[in-house]
């Protein structure tokens, strides 16, 4: 596995109990995962609705891994670890 900061973007639609879930469902996994080597960044689409279509940006919210490459997104609240961890590829499926 790379040693380097992973990169993370979570884009949401404002304050709703769904974007706080899916921050709070997120910085557990990282700070368990990936301690001391993530950053995450959160865009609120509500406030800038342009940067959707970097990402290409379909469903609220999305957790998009931009670094390391390849690309990788997750959409939904993240509240399944599981799922979560292998669509990162911090864990490998099955």
């Amino acid at each position: 596995m790379d040693d380097g900061v992973w990169n993370l973007r979570l884009y949401v639609a404002g304050q709703t109990p769904k974007s706080i879930r899916a921050f709070d469902n997120l910085k557990m996994i990282c700070e368990e995962h990936l301690a001391g080597k993530y950053s995450i960044e959160v865009i609120d689409l509500t406030v800038n609705p342009q940067l959707a279509k970097g990402d290409q940006i379909l469903a609220l919210p999305t957790l998009v891994r931009k670094l390391p490459v390849p690309i990788r997104k997750i959409i939904g609240d993240l509240s399944n670890t599981e799922r979560v961890l292998v669509g990162l590829d911090l864990r490998p499926a099955g």
